[in-house]
């Protein structure tokens, strides 16, 4: 259904170190930047390595917010290390704990995530949601 989502970032070299991290674990690259610093407009695309973006992080000085409760982004991850190791990195990385790594069975008996916030504010999960 979605072909890519964008989100406004304060600070794009903050956003990208955080996201390079957070996402290495769950297999997403950055696939294209757009980084002139100083300058306005800039962005980075992240998704699997060879393909387009699926998150663009679009750098807005200007006071962005994030979106109000009820609206998080969910990452697909590989397995339940990836899920821990998303975790982890984030938290290393100006991240917020918003859920610690573990099954949510209120949401399915394999559902395995974990959920932070990242350093603008946007609530992120990542899930592994299948036996095994």
């Amino acid at each position: 259904m979605l072909h890519h989502l964008s989100i406004g970032v304060a600070d794009i070299e903050r956003a990208t170190a955080f996201y390079d991290a957070v996402l290495a674990p769950l297999g997403y690259v950055r696939v294209w930047s757009d980084l002139r610093p100083g300058e306005s407009n800039q962005a980075v695309g992240y998704g699997v390595a060879g393909g387009g973006d699926a998150l663009a992080l679009k750098h807005r000085p200007d006071g962005q917010r994030p979106p109000g409760p009820g609206f998080h982004v969910a990452f697909a991850a590989p397995g339940r290390q990836a899920v821990d190791e998303f975790h982890r990195a984030a938290l290393q990385h100006g991240g917020r704990d918003n859920g610690r790594p573990g099954l949510r069975a209120h949401y399915g008996p394999h559902y395995y995530a974990a959920f932070v916030i990242d350093p603008d504010g946007h609530a992120i999960e990542a899930v592994f949601n299948t036996a095994g």
